[in-house]
């Protein structure tokens, strides 16, 4: 009896790391590759429509973040697990993937020897992570209970302020914010400052500084 087949998407906006990726799989009899985004929006659409078993997502990615694709995905397409792919050995995005209901945290530097291996134990519906990230993942489950406050005592953006707060930090206009998320400009510049307003923050370039350090986007 031939093993289920395991269908994967993949997104993550370097040619090179999609090609790696198949690479990898290329051999593995109940793997396929049914898709791939080079941005998180695509990512959420594709799998949408596709319904894979795994998605493997890229954290940094224009427009809408891994973690953030991850929320939507998991609340459009609940039974798809998040395989996390990323170079960010970072505590508060490992927290962060895991709150938003990923089965699996990889390292890109991992990839060549546990990539396979990160595949099948998530779409078994356990969860992994790299061998580097044990002590912070173990750390962060003994705390699972205690809530963890924003840092410098902000209050914490919603998912959709968090996309806000990515395009306005990506350098985009209300109308390229509006346009973007299907809204009209008034309404997007009514998010706008609602969101300054809520995380104490004066200009753009104070919110560029938050999302960096928040990791919203990278620098």
């Amino acid at each position: 009896m031939s093993a289920k087949l395991i269908k994967i998407v993949i997104a993550d906006d370097h040619e090179i790391v999609r090609q790696g990726v198949k690479n990898l799989v290329a051999n593995e009899p109940d793997m396929e590759i049914c898709g791939e985004a080079t941005i998180g929006r695509d990512a959420v659409d594709l799998v949408t429509k596709i319904k894979p078993d795994i998605a493997i997502l890229d954290i940094s990615m224009p427009g809408l973040n891994g973690i953030e694709a991850a929320r939507q995905i998991l609340k459009a397409q609940p039974k798809t697990k998040i395989l996390m792919f990323t170079m960010h050995e970072v505590e508060q995005l490992v927290h962060e993937v895991f709150n938003a209901g990923a089965h699996g945290y990889l390292l890109k530097s991992d990839a060549g020897r546990h990539l396979v291996t990160a595949i099948r134990t998530v779409a078994s519906g356990s969860h992994y992570f790299s061998s580097k990230l044990s002590e912070v993942i173990l750390e962060g489950f003994r705390k699972k209970d205690v809530p963890r406050p924003p840092p410098d005592g902000q209050q914490k953006p919603s998912g959709r302020e968090r996309e806000i707060i990515q395009l306005l930090a990506e350098g985009k206009s209300n109308k390229e914010v509006a346009a973007t998320l299907g809204i009209s400009v008034k309404t997007a510049e009514t998010h706008r400052a609602a969101v300054m307003r809520k995380l104490g923050l004066h200009s753009i370039s104070e919110l560029v500084r938050y999302a960096i350090r928040n990791h919203i986007i990278e620098p």
